[in-house]
């Protein structure tokens, strides 16, 4: 009776290095990618793709036709990140690199790879900073990825008192405001924050967890909404009405509240009758109907004097 055969595995890195030479190499290749806004040529073999991926499987089929192949063009990934990703297809090991992870996740996600999904959350998540968890928020946001968006936000809800994600000094007409809402020392310049859609940007203002003031918040969302009126060209309320009505404008003391109208209509953001109902607020001081999430403070809300009459611990 013959015995069964035992296997026996070679070293695995002169494998891997082997591999790791056909990246993007025209020696050998059968398909040939234009990537990216760039247009950069990428070569890559046919039969190692479809084994790997079934993204690719289907995307390029059981056989080319005759002659010369038109190249495969795949605008929305950018180059670097799509070598990343063959450089997991042909080796199952890949170099993340902070500038360039989560475009290597959507192009995961967007190809099925679930193993290299959970590389990169794994790297994110370690190194998630003030610069990059708006656009991984976004990121999360866009491709259901629940767990990243409840770190994103955890981590929002720990730093956003030292260093608030709002880019207010280098947005035209914007300066004159933090005379009267904020100190400009603690507005850190991320065009990520800029960048969220209405869906990754209103459970931040739900949050009660916010290390900012409602001063502060609201600059934001007004310099939020002015950017996005800009790319899409509508005007400042309509962009904002998703997320507008978060804002807890019954915290701000009178003065603050008087200024706030004025400037609301030189530049409609907010609807009259949110204001309003903020005046009333400070007009019954105490009562139920002083009660709810639009006069509750929130960790970073500053003490003002009226905030005694509105009776809400503080959570």
């Amino acid at each position: 009776m013959e015995t069964p055969g035992l296997v026996v595995h070679g070293e695995a890195e002169p494998f891997s290095t082997a591999l790791r030479s056909l990246i993007n190499n025209r020696l050998y290749s059968d398909v040939r990618f234009v990537v990216g806004q760039e247009r950069q040529e990428v070569f890559a073999h046919r039969c190692l793709l479809a084994c790997r991926c079934n993204f690719f499987q289907r995307l390029l089929g059981p056989e080319p036709g005759p002659g010369v192949p038109s190249p495969v063009v795949l605008s929305t990934v950018p180059a670097e990140a799509f070598l990343a990703v063959l450089e997991f297809l042909y080796t199952n090991a890949v170099k993340l690199h902070r500038h360039s992870v989560l475009e290597v996740l959507t192009a995961a996600v967007e190809y099925g790879l679930e193993e290299l999904r959970e590389i990169c959350l794994e790297f994110v998540v370690k190194v998630l900073d003030v610069e990059l968890v708006c656009e991984a928020l976004q990121v999360a946001v866009t491709f259901g990825l629940g767990p990243l968006q409840e770190h994103c936000i955890a981590f929002i809800e720990a730093h956003s008192q030292v260093q608030l994600l709002i880019l207010v000094l280098t947005i035209p007409h914007t300066s004159f405001l933090l005379d009267q809402f904020s100190d400009p020392q603690e507005a850190l310049q991320t065009r990520g924050f800029l960048e969220l859609s209405a869906s990754a940007l209103l459970p931040l203002l739900c949050s009660d967890k916010l290390c900012v003031d409602e001063a502060d918040l609201i600059l934001a969302a007004r310099s939020w909404a002015r950017v996005g009126a800009a790319v899409l060209e509508r005007p400042m309320a309509e962009v904002a009405a998703p997320i507008v009505r978060e804002l807890r404008l019954a915290l701000l003391a009178p003065a603050e509240l008087s200024a706030l109208e004025e400037q609301n209509r030189q530049e409609p953001l907010i609807p009259v009758e949110q204001i309003v109902e903020a005046w009333k607020c400070h007009a019954m001081r105490r009562g139920n109907a002083a009660r709810g999430a639009s006069c509750r403070r929130r960790r970073g809300t500053l003490p003002r004097e009226h905030h005694r009459f509105l009776d809400l611990p503080f959570k």
